[in-house]
């Protein structure tokens, strides 16, 4: 993937690792969202050390929450929801089968292997790391 300006989205954020290496990338812009004091916090610190807060918003709130009043179009979309996440489903339509997703835009979840997700209209593929699975959708319902 070509990160060179693309927005991306980095959900349930933590401490922004994925966001700030798709910053490294060549990302235009990165929206954190996470409702951890400490996490947003030590982001807020990371950026300034990058010398990237300009680039960067770092949202406080709920994921869902965002999600439902967010108007913003992504190219890349990282989710790591904890696995005990209630309805994964439910979070996959509201981002790929959304116009949260950019046409030609990629979501990522992470979530344990023991999930699998090929049923979904917005499959791509998905890669094994040991007992963790990250699964790719697209916004394009035909990418089959």
């Amino acid at each position: 993937m070509d990160f060179e300006d693309i927005v991306v989205l980095d959900l349930f954020a933590g401490f922004g690792n994925m966001g700030f290496e798709a910053l490294s990338r060549g990302a235009g812009f990165v929206y954190f969202v996470d409702r951890h004091s400490e996490a947003l916090k030590s982001m807020q610190t990371t950026a300034q050390r990058l010398g990237v807060s300009e680039q960067v918003c770092i949202v406080n709130s709920d994921v869902s929450a965002f999600i439902g009043r967010n108007r913003e179009r992504f190219d890349l979309v990282f989710c790591d929801p904890p696995y005990t996440w209630p309805d994964y489903e439910l979070l996959i339509e509201r981002v790929a089968g959304s116009s949260m997703l950019a046409d030609d835009g990629i979501l990522l979840i992470e979530h344990s292997a023991a999930m699998q997700f090929r049923e979904s209209p917005y499959y791509l593929m998905h890669k094994d790391y040991g007992m963790t699975r990250v699964t790719f959708f697209t916004h394009q319902q035909d990418s089959k």
